[in-house]
């Protein structure tokens, strides 16, 4: 009788520890690219805790594969492939930026850079509304969405074809983001001062001169252009068409449930916050695996000098030769071993000390006790697994938010920074002898290294925590401030000084002309005695 209960007990136990027992249903709307690779993570997570996902992915997707077995997919067919799926789009944006940069960035070819980006980044939500027509227009499909049942939306909302869809389907969403359209996460949920939180776009610290808020102020007014201008129309038509002229899109966008930002404030800079923002930076961090037996081979032989890792992340195959060249020949000139991704044209001056790869497992060298520094382009993912395994960083930061990051990293004394338009064999030479042989780079790295670990819990159940949070309750509207409702004036309060300086005008008026009539009596009075 006992065993039977101990049996019993036993059962019971595992049904209430299983991760089935509150297993969910997600949808999920990712962006391919890095951003993938990160999301990818999440659902992994989410799977192994007993919840059942459904990716949608469109048919040129090239890291969003169809199956899987962590995940169900919906493909959408698109009438035309969308640019941010384009390979060769990322190659051909860097070509672009280093032509201009190289060419001094004066004002004309600095202008024709801009309207080229305008034009592409108008292009690429473009397309993403017609993937939001194409579901929308699929009643088959849209009808199986809410057959299924889904408890909740994870969104990458930098393409935020996911907000629509989920308000069709009246389901509670959590972001997984760092980017929106109109920049940093942060920009449309929480207060940002524009006095000492840089906006998108600008290489400054926190700590501005005035010169540098003046730039910061012109870089907030010209972001909110584009958004406003360039961006957003594509959605405001689709949310007009679909839901109607009451329905607002940056309302949808600023009414999600949970915000998960990809931010750790050991890398970035001190700001206001909101209780629906929950921070998981370094989510996709995890310990370092055995290498296999040709890689570690090779870093063994790299003998007490150790070996550098260089990788420029997964959205651009390779650099102009005439640059890696000059990396290249830095590299032959040190005595590491250097294990480099690399996937265009074999550089020359190639040293016998370099391993060129086209592909390579990126946390498990990062994790190796032979690695002596990262030659890495900024991305946050690289950035947030050499802080995981306190590997200092040479930058080479490309495009996007990347110079930004290695600012940070830099500001932090864990960084150097090279420009890739005017890197020298000399000048790559010295950065990364700077970085092996001056020792704070390591220990102020292990010293961020030790605050990022020091948490109560992984970032990655933080993230899965809040999804399953937002799952149980059907939403959490308990954190979400409506302030995004308020018209503008409301919310700057310039209703209230606009009342406040009339009342006071008023009293200046009332007391002047008081004053005014006082003193007239007065001097009324004093006529008649001299008379």
């Amino acid at each position: 009788m006992g065993s039977i209960s101990g049996v019993s007990l036993l059962l019971l136990v595992v049904c209430l520890t299983s991760p089935n027992v509150l297993g969910g249903k997600i949808l999920v709307f990712p962006i391919d690219g890095s951003h993938w690779i990160n999301m990818d993570v999440m659902i992994q997570g989410l799977h192994a805790r007993g919840h059942e996902v459904t990716v949608v992915r469109t048919s040129t997707s090239w890291y969003i594969k169809e199956h899987a077995p962590h995940y169900r997919s919906i493909t959408v067919t698109l009438p035309e492939a969308m640019n941010m799926e384009d390979q060769d789009f990322f190659a051909t944006l860097l070509a672009n930026i280093l032509k201009t940069q190289r060419e001094g960035g004066s004002f004309i070819s600095t202008a024709k850079w801009y309207w080229q980006m305008l034009g592409a980044l108008s292009d690429i939500h473009q397309q993403a509304g017609q993937l939001v027509v194409e579901i929308f227009e699929n009643k088959t499909l849209m009808q199986k969405m809410r057959d299924t049942q889904f408890d909740v939306v994870l969104i990458d909302p930098g393409v935020p074809v996911g907000v629509l869809v989920a308000h069709e389907l009246k389901l509670p969403t959590v972001f997984n983001v760092r980017w929106i359209t109109s920049g940093e996460g942060h920009a449309v949920v929480a207060p940002s001062p524009i006095s000492y939180v840089p906006v998108a776009g600008h290489v400054v610290s926190d700590k501005m001169t005035f010169g540098q808020r003046v730039h910061n102020t012109f870089k907030y007014v010209f972001n909110m252009f584009i958004d406003r201008v360039i961006v957003c129309p594509h959605y405001d038509r689709l949310v007009d068409r679909y839901f109607g002229p009451d329905v607002n899109f940056y309302h949808l966008l600023q009414g999600a449930d949970i915000w998960l930002i990809r931010v750790d404030f050991v890398f970035e800079f001190p700001r206001p916050t909101m209780p629906n923002i929950a921070y998981i930076g370094g989510f996709q961090c995890k310990p370092s695996k055995p290498l296999s037996t040709e890689l570690q081979e090779f870093v063994e032989s790299s003998g007490e000098h150790g070996f550098i890792l260089m990788s420029l992340g997964t959205l651009v195959k390779s650099l102009p030769v005439e640059i890696t060249s000059e990396i290249a020949a830095a590299f032959a000139q040190i005595p590491q071993k250097v294990i480099w991704r690399h996937a265009g044209e074999r550089p020359n001056n190639l040293g016998n000390n370099t391993l060129l790869l086209n592909w390579l497992p990126q946390n498990d060298l990062l994790g190796h006790p032979k690695i002596k520094a990262f030659v890495a382009h900024g991305g946050t993912n690289g950035i947030y697994e050499s802080i995981y395994h306190g590997v200092p960083i040479v930058g080479m930061p490309l495009m996007f938010d990347q110079a930004e990051n290695v600012l940070r990293l830099e500001m932090r004394g864990v960084a150097k920074m090279v420009d890739v338009t005017k890197v020298t064999r000399q000048n790559f030479l010295e950065a990364i002898q700077e970085v092996l042989h001056n020792p704070s780079y390591r220990n102020n790295m292990k010293r961020l290294s030790a605050l990022h670990r020091d948490k109560p819990m992984h970032p990655l159940d933080t993230a899965l925590y809040w999804i399953e949070f937002v799952i149980r309750h059907k939403g959490a509207a308990h954190l979400r401030t409506e302030s995004y409702k308020m018209p503008w004036y409301a919310y700057h309060s310039v209703d209230v000084i606009c009342c406040l300086l009339a009342v006071l005008l008023m009293l200046i008026i009332i007391v002047a002309g008081l004053m005014r009539f006082l003193c007239f009596r007065l001097c009324r009075r004093r006529k008649p005695k001299q008379e």
